[in-house]
């Protein structure tokens, strides 16, 4: 049978699986890919999801930008709170968001040591937007970030770092299992690089 299934697409790119199972799936909502199932995948379980390009005719639609107009309301919204609170709760939410996806990246499994969870949580930031890679050297290992979703914006309401630093600690505290301490740079606030290092 044609197509690939989520496993294989994860070891060719080197992508977690529901991080890849999360692009295909988007890719098959929007007609691009189609989706038929394996039946005869050994073992037990549910037959595995094979995903084959969409045989009919599709054209680039104009992308629509939902993401500036909650970007906006969101700096709207934190500009008009002190800005300690504004920070508070902007790294609530991603900590709160990071452990959610923690959670679906690895229900049920033991926890893993932080070098192999920094690999986990370089796929979830790539998969919100962040294109992210790992960089280690022997005692320590950091996240660096190339894009960052919220644009521009960044730059002028650097509060919104504050989401992107509870993103990693969540993520690192569901993969961990504990607080995990992190530090965060970033260029809207003067570094050289955006980067998070656990430890």
């Amino acid at each position: 049978m044609d197509g690939a299934t989520a496993a294989e697409v994860a070891r060719k790119f080197a992508l977690h699986p529901n991080v890849a199972r999360h692009h295909l799936d988007k890719l098959a909502a929007g007609g691009y890919l189609e989706v038929t199932l394996d039946r005869a995948a050994p073992g037990a379980g549910r037959p595995s999801k094979r995903y084959r390009p969409s045989s009919r005719a599709t054209t680039v639609p104009i992308p629509s930008r939902p993401n500036e107009l909650v970007i906006n309301l969101l700096v709207r919204s934190l500009a008009a709170l002190d800005p300690a609170i504004a920070d508070q709760l902007a790294e609530e939410v991603g900590d709160e968001y990071g452990r959610a996806l923690a959670a679906e990246m690895a229900p049920g499994e033991s926890q893993r040591s932080i070098r192999a969870a920094m690999s986990a949580v370089v796929d979830a930031l790539t998969a919100q937007g962040f294109a992210a890679r790992a960089e280690s050297d022997n005692a320590t290992t950091w996240v660096v970030r190339e894009h960052c979703p919220f644009g521009e914006v960044v730059l002028e309401h650097p509060v919104l770092c504050a989401v992107d630093r509870g993103m990693v600690k969540g993520l690192l505290a569901g993969l961990c299992g504990d607080d995990v301490p992190v530090r965060l740079s970033s260029r809207a606030l003067g570094d050289r690089s955006c980067s998070s290092v656990a430890g």
